[in-house]
């Protein structure tokens, strides 16, 4: 029998109730919603089926093959380097106490506020042929050019490298809780038999943490697929990077459409790949498993140790660091103040407005999943969360074709009825921009918001309703302040990676509107990297502060061990 509904179009106990239940209003927005998200892939899709000019065949005859291998490669190389960096670190952080353990267990995690184009402007500027490096070595060996062989800064081993050290911590982060969660009783049961502490991560522990392990190098190979600014820079011919190409020096969005499909293609497959990863394997816990208590290291092991865990944070973070504030003192000239200030202030408006988008959304899917349980509810919460697998350059591309269709046909309409000629109204403008950021970013927001709503339980709902709230007062008055904190956290979550954001940015930004991703990407073109150093840097220091939370997470759960 269905239940009467409430003001708001809601049954009173809609979090009990079944799929065949009608689909409220607020299943109808979070419908809305999906839909929106979904958009900019069925664009895609349906431009690159309609396509018939002949760019994407001279590509296919003389690129595409190069583009895909190269992506497989670096991909490839990046999957390898972060599960090395990131199980190694959270395996020792995890399991053992050496010297500076307190500290490493959250600098590890610092890379992740480093953008990977920033890193590859410092590094590049640091061991190029006129860099410090390069010139002490001459300096102290006497050699000339051409006289010794030094590692090109500008390849694709360099590029396969820098994607790990600044995306390994998606892997350590993961993996090092999958650890902590563990119980202690399959390890022991392993030492008992004689297995060897190593011997026992990789036979015992390490296969129950396959799940995080998968988990943690998709994500880390999504990020490397989206990215543009760093292998741009570098030379390497990816998927993304011809998307632009395409785009920019044949003007034919059909053919980067062509491109972006194929590159979907990639993330479909990282996507099936993490799925395998996990199996159909399930573990299960104790419900208060008894925690492995980490043994004391010393001398030597305690050392290498310490080294061990100390080289990413190095690589990824300290030393990139210190190159851009090196190189931002050294400047001779610098980024005018006032040109900072206007960059920053559009930067910051932007990211807040996408984070406030960001999290409304998130609130009405994860709460018309909680409410309805509606089979079509759980369909639109699963789209909704694929943007972040959808790389930056698709999104520019799925949004910029039809905004560019729908302001012909205003702008047609209004010529020949009223006589009004007007310019586009939707393309290249900030409405463009917020839309592909909410889809970019909105799986960041729901999933944090999922996980704060598990936290309120069922009965404060129907204590709540049965007082005569609604729905909607329900969730304002009960669930947000319950779950301030996580709320919070998804709005940082999403501010930082629109301030990182450079493919989406770059092509759908209003005409001489720079944010400090674009201004640094514009700057390291022109090989003025002293002045792109001072906006890096403030790039990376707004980026700390949703990493402060996450280690304070962390060693809230170090603690409850």
């Amino acid at each position: 029998m269905q239940l009467p509904s409430s003001s708001d179009g809601f049954a009173p106990n809609a979090g009990v109730v079944g799929s065949h239940r009608r689909l409220s209003r607020l299943g109808v927005g979070a419908l809305c919603v999906a839909l929106l998200v979904a958009l900019p892939i069925l664009s895609v899709a349906l431009t690159a089926l309609r396509s018939k000019g002949d760019t994407w065949s001279h590509l296919l005859d003389t690129v595409i093959v190069e583009y895909a291998w190269t992506t497989a490669l670096l991909a490839g190389g990046v999957a390898i380097g972060v599960v090395l960096l990131g199980v190694g670190a959270a395996w020792l952080v995890a399991n053992y106490r050496f010297p500076g353990h307190g500290w490493l267990q959250w600098a590890l995690i610092l890379p992740l506020a480093m953008p990977a184009y920033v890193i590859a402007y410092a590094y590049t500027d640091w061991l190029q042929f006129s860099g410090p490096v390069q010139s002490a070595l001459r300096a102290w060996t006497g050699w000339r050019a051409g006289e010794y062989w030094f590692p090109d800064a500008r390849s694709l081993p360099a590029a396969m490298a820098l994607f790990a050290f600044v995306l390994y911590p998606y892997v350590y982060l993961l993996v090092r809780s999958a650890l902590i969660e563990q119980s202690a009783s399959a390890v022991e049961a392993a030492r008992l038999m004689g297995l060897r502490p190593f011997a026992a991560f990789t036979r015992v522990a390490l296969p129950l943490a396959r799940p995080a392990i998968a988990a943690g190098v998709a994500l880390a190979l999504m990020e490397t697929l989206a990215d543009f600014g760093a292998v741009s820079y570098f030379g390497v011919q990816t998927l993304t990077a011809g998307i632009f190409r395409a785009w920019q020096a044949f003007g034919d969005r059909g053919a980067a459409a062509q491109i972006a499909m194929l590159l979907l293609i990639f993330v479909a497959v990282v996507i099936a790949i993490e799925r395998a990863g996990r199996g159909r394997a399930r573990f299960q816990a104790a419900a208060t498993p008894r925690r492995l208590i980490p043994a004391q290291l010393s001398g030597w092991p305690a050392l290498a140790a310490a080294v061990l865990c100390a080289v990413p944070f190095a690589l990824g973070f300290a030393i990139p660091a210190i190159l851009l504030a090196r190189l931002a003192l050294q400047a001779e000239e610098t980024m005018a103040l006032a040109r900072l200030w206007g960059v920053l202030v559009n930067t910051v408006w932007l990211g807040a407005l996408a984070a406030l988008l960001a999290v409304a959304a998130a609130l009405l899917l994860g709460y018309a999943g909680r409410l309805s349980k509606h089979r079509m509810v759980d369909v639109a919460n699963r789209l909704a969360g694929l943007g972040y697998a959808i790389p930056g350059a698709v999104i520019a591309v799925g949004i910029l074709l039809p905004l560019a269709a729908l302001d012909n046909f205003v702008a047609d309409w209004l010529r020949e009825t009223f006589g009004i000629r007007v310019g586009l109204l939707l393309t290249g403008s900030v409405f463009a921009l917020l839309f592909a950021y909410l889809v970019r970013f909105l799986s960041i927001a729901l999933q944090t918001v999922e996980a704060g709503l598990t936290r309120v339980t069922p009965s404060m709902d129907d204590a709540a309703r049965s007082l005569g709230l609604s729905a909607r007062a329900t969730l304002r008055r009960v669930h947000v302040p319950i779950m301030r904190g996580s709320v919070l956290t998804a709005s940082l979550l999403v501010f930082v990676d629109v301030m990182k954001e450079l493919p989406a940015t770059f092509a759908l930004r209003p005409f001489n509107f720079d944010t400090l991703a674009i201004s640094i990407y514009n700057l390291a073109k022109d090989e003025r990297l002293a002045e792109a150093a001072l906006p890096s840097l403030v790039i990376v220091l707004v980026g700390l502060i949703p990493l402060v939370l996450v280690s304070r997470r962390m060693a809230l759960a170090e603690r409850g061990r």
